[in-house]
């Protein structure tokens, strides 16, 4: 589309002889057209945050820190913001080169630069089984925030000792949605989604013992929740079930 055209689009929703809808509908059938940057090695989608409302996330693993480092830059330049996962501190080493306004979180393995993201409703809580599912619940709280959450970490509350968690019940039910972290059986979901009437996201973690078959046990677990209103994420997404959260709070 020429700057031509896109005025007389514009002109067309001042005169009404468009609705506001139906331009939406034209600029996202152009823009589905528009390049994408091409680095040989990746293709980045400026786009996306036109037809998501947030920006492309650059996953870290599989690729170089270099790679990263030149696809984070990229994305920076455009004046997103930027959000990787997985990033150990290698990759983090050679971002903040490039991006020294970065920020890393060593427990969450994620690198942010937060720009400009529309503010959420209410508040996501997340509440996490036990202190070795922090990288998950990390990586949850990380991207929540990132897409302009408020975050409540609500961390190591599991039905070993329930009482932790009972004793934080306001927390819970204050939340717009919540999202819980559990490893081993995966039963804390379905005790949180029974004390609430928001959405939770369950999230199955590879903690356990052999047995726990690297998260497939509580991954069935909460697959098989008794209480409404639970959803499941794959084994260890926290950045998943932080985007799902996000929309959630941002409807």
């Amino acid at each position: 589309m020429t700057a031509a055209e896109l005025r007389v689009l514009l002109e067309a929703v001042g005169t009404k002889a468009l609705t506001p809808e139906e331009a939406h509908t034209r600029l996202l059938g152009v823009l589905r057209d528009l390049p994408y940057e091409d680095l040989g090695f990746a293709r980045i989608d400026h786009h996306r945050p036109i037809r998501q409302g947030f920006p492309e996330v650059i996953l870290g693993l599989g690729k170089t820190a270099e790679q990263i480092a030149a696809i984070a830059s990229r994305i920076v330049d455009r004046g997103d913001p930027l959000l990787v996962t997985r990033a150990d501190e290698a990759v983090w080493s050679h971002v903040q080169s490039r991006i020294p306004a970065a920020d890393y979180n060593p427990v969450a393995r994620t690198i942010t630069l937060k720009r400009g993201m529309t503010s959420g409703k209410g508040t996501i809580a997340i509440a996490s089984a036990g202190t070795s599912d922090l990288p998950v619940a990390e990586e949850a709280a990380v991207t929540a925030d990132f897409m302009g959450n408020e975050v409540d970490r609500l961390y190591d509350v599991g039905v070993a000792g329930i009482h932790r968690l009972l004793r934080e019940r306001d927390r819970l039910c204050t939340a717009r949605v919540i999202i819980v972290v559990a490893g081993m059986e995966g039963a804390l979901p379905s005790v949180v989604a029974g004390m609430v009437d928001v959405p939770v996201i369950a999230v199955p973690t590879s903690v356990g013992y052999g047995a726990s078959f690297g998260g497939i046990a509580a991954l069935l677990g909460m697959l098989n929740s008794c209480a409404n209103g639970v959803s499941v994420v794959n084994i260890d997404n926290g950045y998943g079930a932080g985007c799902i959260a996000s929309m959630i709070n941002h409807l």
